[in-house]
């Protein structure tokens, strides 16, 4: 699904997580726990809307309030790399597929000239990394 309704209105944020939720995992994509109870899931934009980042489902995630606010406006890398060295399971394919999605979306639906580059930028990083290990 490209994060747009087939009646051709956007989804709300709330449809947004369900969906991010239901393709991701019911854990928060960095740090693993379990998005339920007194974890509440809260919508983690990749590419950060100060940096560009747009409100489609290709750059929103399930996490958890807490990785959320201590991501802050880090750049996805840069958190995952955070959240390793803690000790959390985050995922350098995941987040490879995530910014792939994204990247593809914009290619497509065009526009976003901020975020474009810094998603290629985070692509780069990210292959690095996976080349590495």
């Amino acid at each position: 699904m490209d994060g747009h309704a087939r009646s051709g209105h956007q989804p709300t944020r709330t449809d947004r997580l369900e969906q991010a939720v239901a393709r991701d995992s019911p854990a928060c994509i960095w740090c693993g726990r379990e998005l339920t109870g007194l974890v509440r899931a809260t919508t983690d934009h990749l590419v950060p809307r100060v940096k560009g980042g747009p409100s489609w489902l290709e750059n929103e995630a399930a996490a958890c309030r807490r990785c959320n606010g201590e991501r802050g406006h880090a750049s996805p890398v840069d958190w995952l790399l955070e959240c390793r060295g803690r000790g959390w399971p985050a995922d350098p394919a995941w987040l490879r597929r995530r910014l792939e999605e994204l990247d593809a979306a914009i290619a497509a639906r065009g526009g976003q000239r901020r975020a474009r580059p810094y998603v290629q930028a985070q692509l780069r990083r990210v292959r690095r990394l996976a080349d590495a290990a």
